[in-house]
């Protein structure tokens, strides 16, 4: 007599092939805390970790939708297309490269530039794109900073640039590329001459040539939490000195204490601060 009759594995328990697998990308862990966030929680927290706030880099369009008001932006100079002046040849090409990231990212370059309404007040805003060839500032980059600043300039708007850019200037267009910094730089020289307010954010990483040209020159600069901000990086500082850097050396904030920044200002937070610095230089 059978005593124990073998049930039929009817929810899908005990059977590989019936496993439910969990959906990739429905959850994210977070490279600071270690914890897991559901990926649609972390998206409506503007890519900010809930539990210890900690900001994963997020891209060009992320940081104009949350701060440009909805609907309002239109972006500028979106044709202009980098082109290869020196033929540069290495493990891939740089047109290989571009044509890789471009496909990537979905950009046509490392910055998008435009004209938006932010808390209703129409201002210019660009941001870069570490994603995109490291966000490194070539000809097509510096020009359309340099258009942007100057359509801030005879439209008298204020400006606004979001920088991410690891690459500094663009290795790929040599000496062309390190013109890209007096050039940006001479363009906000003529905005603060016309008395027009520029808020500069760095956000990680913000390196080389970019930091060493528009993104210092804000007259508000605002960073992320622990962004990665300098001119070289630490290990290079390092070896350069042979001396061991502090801790949270060329972060957010450890540049807020030596004043290079003005506020470590949190992505959510962010278009309310840009808000109110804007009130109080349209009150001067």
């Amino acid at each position: 007599m059978v005593l124990f009759k073998k049930v039929a594995d009817h929810a899908g328990l005990g059977t590989s092939s019936r496993k439910r697998s969990i959906p990739a990308g429905l959850w994210t862990k977070c490279p600071e805390c270690e914890a897991v966030i559901f990926s649609k929680t972390l998206k409506e927290n503007l890519s900010v970790c809930t539990k210890c706030d900690y900001h994963f880099v997020i891209g060009a369009w992320d940081h104009i939708d949350h701060l440009a008001d909805r609907g309002t932006f239109r972006e500028l100079f979106k044709n202009l297309i980098t082109t290869d002046p020196l033929k540069f040849k290495g493990v891939k090409t740089y047109l290989e490269k571009y044509k890789q990231d471009a496909k990537r990212t979905g950009l046509k370059e490392a910055c998008v530039v435009g004209e938006c309404l932010l808390e209703g007040r129409k201002v210019a805003l660009g941001a870069t794109d570490s994603r995109f060839i490291m966000g490194s500032m070539g000809s097509v980059v510096g020009e359309k900073i340099t258009r942007l600043t100057e359509d801030a300039t005879k439209k008298r708007m204020p400006l606004i640039i979001i920088s991410g850019s690891g690459g500094g200037a663009r290795m790929y267009e040599g000496a062309l590329s390190l013109m890209q910094m007096a050039k940006t730089s001479a363009a906000l020289q003529r905005l603060h001459k016309a008395r027009l307010p520029y808020i500069s954010i760095l956000t990680d990483p913000t390196m080389g040539g970019v930091m060493a040209s528009f993104a210092a020159l804000g007259d508000v600069i605002l960073a992320e939490p622990k962004a990665l901000i300098g001119f070289a990086g630490p290990r290079v500082i390092e070896q350069t000195i042979r001396q061991k850097l502090p801790k949270d050396f060329q972060t957010s904030e450890f540049l807020v204490e030596h004043g290079m920044v003005d506020r470590v200002v949190s992505r959510p937070k962010m278009k309310s601060v840009i808000h109110l610095f804007l009130n109080y230089f349209s009150s001067e």
